[in-house]
């Protein structure tokens, strides 16, 4: 399995950016993705998950207002939509896949393949 991340750049604050992932390779039907950022000296952190069969999606309190997840189950890409964002969702976003599609966790340890990241970098 392949993640390919891509989508980020420079943004001022207050602006969006659309972050996209296109799993590739041995899949299955359905699994969840996720997304994940890391800040210099952070964790990583949680900022959405999809579930691509149902469609379930789950977006934690830090991000939820800002943040949307979605999928194209016909292009195994799954989206992040990020508006309204501030200069501390600077980051390197990568995205996850845990072939297990009844679950989203919100655990890195839960997931069994990761894309190579995007750096998203949000100006004052």
């Amino acid at each position: 399995v392949q993640l390919q991340a891509s989508g980020g750049g420079l943004v001022q604050a207050g602006g969006s950016l659309r972050l996209s992932c296109k799993a590739s390779g041995r899949t299955g039907r359905s699994y969840t993705m996720a997304w994940f950022r890391q800040a210099p000296g952070k964790d990583r952190e949680f900022v959405g998950g999809i579930s691509t069969s149902s469609g379930r999606t789950y977006v934690p309190d830090s991000v939820k207002g800002r943040f949307t997840i979605s999928r194209d189950s016909a292009k195994n890409t799954v989206y992040l939509q990020m508006n309204s964002l501030k200069p501390e969702d600077t980051a390197v976003y990568h995205c996850a896949l845990d072939l297990d599609e009844h679950r989203i966790s919100v655990s890195n340890y839960g997931y069994d393949f990761w894309g190579q990241g995007t750096l998203v970098t949000v100006s004052s």
